[in-house]
């Protein structure tokens, strides 16, 4: 099996890191940064953020698992205490795939300029480059709300803990294949209204966002920010690709939802 490791890079993390490319070489496992079939996340959850979108052409053939050196992370299944443990798993013991659902987020542009598409995990937010947003909001082609606010998030259900909770969203379950939709400070008086709570679309269900006046925004990818110009519209739905875990115990989310948000 060919494995890669991404480190946070404070010195904890480089340290677990160099630890666990040496035990696996020993274990005759082939390192490759280039193909890999297992990539191994040392940090928190903006590594392994980090580790999918350098994969995110080979998601199909390659399976992420995470360390976590930091506080709990919700894509981390081990802590540093259990590192031979885990190198003694992957080198001997088969593990299990899960897959969890992706946001696709295609933005086209006026007079006809090539689209661009992007893979979330977590979410896409879209602002105004320095105004209020005003946006169409069409579901499944029906024009459904104007929009007036600070801004949109799009999450994915792994992603629905992430900047969705903060925005009042619901946590969904990531085997769920949906999507969600959250209001950044909306504007709604007697001349302006929205539905004001969050939407959680299915899969087949495709959300699109049409610019009113403004047509430069400022839209991030997970923890990727690009100013876009000229924007006709920009599309969201489940992706057709979906994220690899590998697993070699359970790990129950729900437990993860308590651990990070209610326990003490």
């Amino acid at each position: 099996m060919r494995f890669a490791i991404t480190s946070k890079g404070n010195s904890e993390s480089n340290t677990l890191m160099h630890k666990m490319k040496s035990y696996l070489l020993d274990f005759e496992l082939i390192y490759d940064e280039e193909e890999p079939d297992l990539v191994i996340s040392v940090g928190g959850d903006g590594t392994l953020l980090y580790a999918f979108h350098r994969y995110s052409s080979r998601l199909d053939r390659t399976a992420f698992i995470g360390v976590h050196t930091g506080h709990l992370g919700f894509y981390a299944d081990w802590v540093p205490e259990e590192i031979e443990k885990l190198v003694i798993a992957i080198a001997k013991t088969p593990y299990e795939i899960v897959e969890y659902p992706l946001l696709e987020t295609v933005v086209r542009y006026q007079n006809g300029g090539k689209e661009t598409r992007y893979l979330a995990l977590n979410e896409s937010t879209v602002k105004a480059d320095d105004a209020t947003l005003v946006m169409d909001v069409e579901i499944r082609g029906q024009h459904f709300e104007r929009f007036r606010g600070d801004g949109l998030c799009l999450s994915t259900p792994s992603g629905s803990t992430a900047y969705n909770k903060a925005l009042g969203g619901a946590i969904l379950h990531p085997s769920l294949p949906a999507i969600q939709l959250a209001e950044m400070a909306s504007i709604n008086n007697k001349v302006f209204r929205t539905v004001g709570s969050p939407l959680v679309l299915p899969a087949h269900h495709t959300c699109m966002l049409k610019p009113v006046n403004e047509q430069d925004f400022k839209i991030t990818i997970d923890h990727l920010s690009l100013l876009h110009k000229d924007v006709k519209s920009i599309q969201f739905r489940v992706a057709e690709e979906r994220v690899r875990f590998a697993r070699f115990r359970p790990f129950p989310f729900w437990k993860r939802v308590h651990d990070s948000f209610v326990a003490d």
